[in-house]
């Protein structure tokens, strides 16, 4: 049903990095002294700390992070990575390893106090009971997507992707 609800390049619209606003630049882009310290622990590169510090912004921003951390807006990967005193393009690096990425994301959703909702989960479940009550006073397949992410972000819950939801 998605497919048909959602054009190819809307699809891929979802599953990226939107443009980002002034307001939003400052709410979610100013880490604070805590996440600095969270991403900074010995051993941890530039290039990993810059790439987890995008990933810690990201989640509460998007409710999801992108597959491709990279593509973060200019102006957010300027910002942090002025507060980590690491060059923005070593972003481009980071995230070569697809176990990198998938490690980090947990650790910055354990941090955040973010959970996943697996299929079956009862995350799902009371997303589906949500979703249920609002399909009998609305019709609209998009407006319904919507307010499940809004649902998923006030519940902290990471968003799965674009086809499952």
């Amino acid at each position: 049903m998605s497919e048909r609800m959602f054009s190819e390049e809307h699809l891929e619209q979802l599953r990226s990095f939107p443009e980002i606003t002034s307001d939003e630049l400052i709410r979610y882009f100013t880490p604070t002294a805590a996440d600095l310290a969270f991403v900074s622990p010995g051993g941890r590169g530039p290039v990993d700390r810059l790439g987890m510090l995008v990933r810690l912004c990201a989640l509460p921003w998007l409710g999801f992070v992108p597959d491709d951390v990279a593509s973060a807006p200019p102006a957010a990967v300027a910002r942090l990575s002025e507060r980590l005193g690491v060059g923005p393009k070593a972003l481009k690096l980071y995230g070569k390893r697809e176990q990198t990425r998938s490690d980090h994301l947990g650790q910055v959703a354990k941090y955040l106090e973010w959970k996943t909702a697996p299929a079956g989960s009862q995350a799902m479940k009371e997303l589906e009971q949500f979703l249920l009550d609002r399909a009998m006073e609305h019709d609209s397949p998009t407006l319904l997507f919507n307010l499940a992410r809004e649902y998923l972000m006030a519940a902290k819950v990471l968003r799965p992707g674009a086809l499952i939801l």
